[in-house]
């Protein structure tokens, strides 16, 4: 009996298989126009060397004004003490540590632009991540005005032993089983890494500004860029030595996005205050870090693009990838702010539901929902294309963003402690208007560092920015068989 044959030459090939050959997904331009490495030199450092214009003197001028309400209050409250706070029993804890924790916060995208989208090879991050560390640099300043100033005898927070384990003859330590010893040891290595991390890749661009200040013939500003630059001359030993300082750098930073947010939760999860006991504030209050981080980095770098005229180098597709991030990490901070609602139910706990209903249906209502609504109705916008590519929308919707966010640690912090266990030790909390002030005040501090920093460094790293461009491919740009 006769087999069929059943080998694969005997099955003809369709003719349109051979047309069809598999395309290549086309790369988005992170820099468009087909700039030169000259161009985008000329761009960054011409913001530094052109006159210093006119809308930065009054922005700076009113800054500076916004800021002197946080000295004002600060003076005002060491001069009197801490009762000048509207905080009392039972709300020991109010805008204080509100202020603290959204500050943090703000400064959690700054080092996931940096570290964690370095390490995982995210080329689109060369554009923003500059302003970004210095973003982070700037809220953790702001953010640490507040815990050292709402213990009220503030000369003891630099004496040895209250805060720092420092030796001392009396025998005095810090209490290292509370939360809030863990949070300097956690902020303080967050800033330190961070200045660390900003500065390394500063170095290239001062050598730059340093050289091209020295050929205009202004010495100064030449000798003070040169300072900083450390005798940067561009070699290969130096290149290779930042980038081996600068992915160190990247792999101690990446714990720390985790890491500060989580400790920082931890001064509420291990308490037994109803609405704060729960597991699920470490990933709820990062996610929540890097979702608020992105909104201000948002809310900075549109204006920035307009003004200077950067739409070549901060792209549409930036701007993409940052409200995506947004809506992604938006999305997990609106699930679990379902979950805390059904863990409470799931545990059958009375005093935890009656937390959470009272959250969304007490005295404090307005506020829940305003978070709700800036965190959980606001972010889901961005899954329409139109919406991202109107940069007016974008910026106004992470101005809500952070007013959301903002509104969040308030919720969690006031609605808890204002409605605990006890019903004779109920109350209702209202700032008084040295904690505004104090508050409004530090945007104008925050305000103040960053426009220095756009006037006086550059604003974005001209050597990260040129490696992603086409130029800078040995191959020209195009995909090569190998």
């Amino acid at each position: 009996m006769a087999h069929a044959d059943t080998s694969t030459a005997a099955i003809p090939r369709p003719a349109i298989l051979d047309e069809v050959k598999p395309a290549h997904l086309p790369r988005a331009t992170l820099v468009e126009n087909k700039r030169s490495f000259n161009w985008v030199t000329e761009k960054i450092c011409g913001i530094i060397e052109s006159k210093t214009p006119t809308w930065w003197w009054v922005c700076f001028a009113l800054a500076c004004c916004v800021a002197s309400f946080t000295v004002a209050g600060i003076a005002y409250l060491v001069s009197t003490g801490v009762g000048v706070w509207g905080h009392a029993n039972p709300v020991n804890w109010a805008w204080d540590i509100v202020n603290f924790v959204f500050w943090i916060g703000i400064g959690h995208a700054g080092t996931l632009i940096s570290a964690i989208l370095c390490l995982l090879r995210q080329k689109w991050r060369t554009s923003i991540n500059r302003a970004a560390e210095a973003m982070t640099i700037f809220a953790v300043v702001c953010a640490g005005i507040f815990p050292v100033f709402h213990v009220g005898r503030v000369w003891y927070a630099v004496w040895p032993g209250f805060l720092f384990p420092v030796p001392n003859s009396n025998g005095i330590w810090p209490n290292f089983r509370s939360p809030l010893e863990w949070d300097v040891f956690a902020v303080s290595t967050y800033a330190t890494v961070s200045v660390l991390f900003w500065y390394v890749g500063l170095v290239p661009d001062l050598a730059v500004l340093r050289d091209r200040f020295f050929a205009a013939g202004n010495r100064l500003k030449a000798t003070l860029y040169g300072l900083f630059a450390m005798g940067w001359r561009g070699s290969n030993r130096h290149w290779s030595n930042y980038e081996m300082a600068y992915l160190i750098l990247a792999g101690v930073s990446t714990p720390l996005v985790l890491s500060v947010h989580t400790i920082v939760s931890f001064d509420f999860a291990v308490s037994l205050i109803p609405g704060w006991h729960t597991t699920i504030f470490p990933p709820y209050f990062v996610a929540g870090a890097i979702f608020s981080g992105f909104g201000m980095v948002l809310t900075l770098m549109l204006p920035l693009r307009s003004i200077f005229k950067l739409q070549d180098l901060i792209t549409q597709y930036h701007i993409d990838c940052m409200c995506k991030i947004t809506l992604a990490t938006g999305t997990i901070v609106g699930y679990a702010y379902g979950m805390e609602f059904f863990i409470a139910w799931y545990g059958a706990n009375p005093y935890e539901g009656f937390a959470f209903i009272n959250r969304a249906f007490g005295h404090y209502a307005w506020a829940y929902w305003i978070m709700i609504t800036c965190n959980v109705i606001t972010p889901q916008f961005f899954w329409f294309r139109k919406i991202r590519e109107n940069t007016a929308l974008v910026w106004v919707l992470s101005i809500f963003v952070n007013v959301g966010m903002w509104f969040e640690r308030f919720v969690i912090i006031v609605t808890s402690l204002a409605r605990d266990f006890l019903p004779s030790s109920w109350g209702y909390y209202s700032p008084s208007i040295v904690e505004v002030f104090t508050f409004f005040g530090t945007f104008g501090v925050f305000s103040v560092l960053f426009l220095l920093f756009i006037r006086f460094l550059p604003i974005m790293p001209m050597a990260e920015i040129k490696a992603v461009m086409p130029q800078a491919d040995v191959h020209g740009g195009h995909d090569h068989k190998h």
